[in-house]
């Protein structure tokens, strides 16, 4: 297989940490630079926990895609900092892997027209564990039998946007094949505002915040006499490399953007 080179952002993240093994890792990877806040110019050996991986470090991205020429970038950092990074990279003619999650439609359309105009593949997902995708494909599959549904996403406490990406997106794939429609009592009133959570095509999304989470999901379906719940929990971060690995190789042959990891996952 064909060697990749590859440059990972935020390296020291703890997301970040395990991309940086795995792509160490991997035979046909390589990784030719990180880009870091900090340590700019040195090798990644010499920072902390990351003895006997060498790479240079950049702060300055546009300056690591010049000399480094990465053929792909991940980038599991922040939603400010991935936005600008995935912008970045398609006009250098990087392919970016993004995990990171907080993207708006206008600015996914906007980035899919660069993606095309530039002919490179791109894929953001907000989230790469493979049984998470398996879990929003089920749930999408179930909604065609069971039109009240809530979701409950659960996540450590230091996770920076609410509803997660996982749930919008399950939510949005719902809403493909669910009728909209308003669930509960049509009186219903909230005596503690926001206890009925947010609200997506009228599917509720609960989000948890907790210190000893790192992601999970519930998406509770109710029938007559019967319920369905639908769950994915991922203990560790690592959970989420074997999705990292698939896209950073589907995403060499692309010539668009994909948002979301259940597109390449047959």
């Amino acid at each position: 297989m064909e060697m990749i080179k590859v440059a990972v952002a935020g390296p020291r993240g703890r997301m970040g940490r395990e991309a940086v093994a795995l792509v160490h890792q991997t035979e046909h990877f390589q990784l030719v630079a990180v880009i870091d806040r900090a340590n700019d110019g040195k090798d990644l050996a010499e920072v902390d926990g990351f003895s006997g991986i060498h790479a240079p470090i950049y702060t300055d991205i546009e300056r690591c895609f010049q000399e480094a020429k990465p053929d792909v970038l991940i980038d599991l950092t922040t939603p400010e900092a991935g936005k600008r990074h995935t912008e970045i990279a398609l006009h250098y003619g990087v392919r970016p892997v993004v995990g990171t999650t907080g993207f708006t439609q206008e600015e996914i359309e906007q980035l899919t027209k660069l993606a095309e105009e530039r002919e490179i593949g791109a894929i953001i997902a907000p989230n790469f564990a493979v049984g998470a995708i398996l879990m929003m494909k089920f749930a999408q599959m179930a909604a065609k039998y069971f039109t009240d549904v809530e979701i409950i996403e659960l996540h450590h406490d230091q996770k920076l946007d609410a509803p997660s990406g996982t749930a919008v997106k399950t939510a949005q794939l719902i809403s493909a094949v669910r009728p909209s429609k308003k669930q509960g009592h049509p009186d219903e009133k909230e005596t503690l505002e926001g206890a009925r959570g947010a609200e997506y095509d009228g599917i509720p999304i609960h989000s948890v915040r907790l210190p000893g989470f790192v992601a999970h999901q519930e998406v509770i379906f109710g029938g007559n006499g019967q319920a369905l719940t639908i769950r994915h929990d991922s203990f560790h971060r690592g959970s989420f490399m074997s999705g990292v690995k698939l896209s950073v190789e589907t995403v060499m042959k692309l010539q668009t953007l994909v948002y979301g990891l259940e597109h390449i996952i047959e």
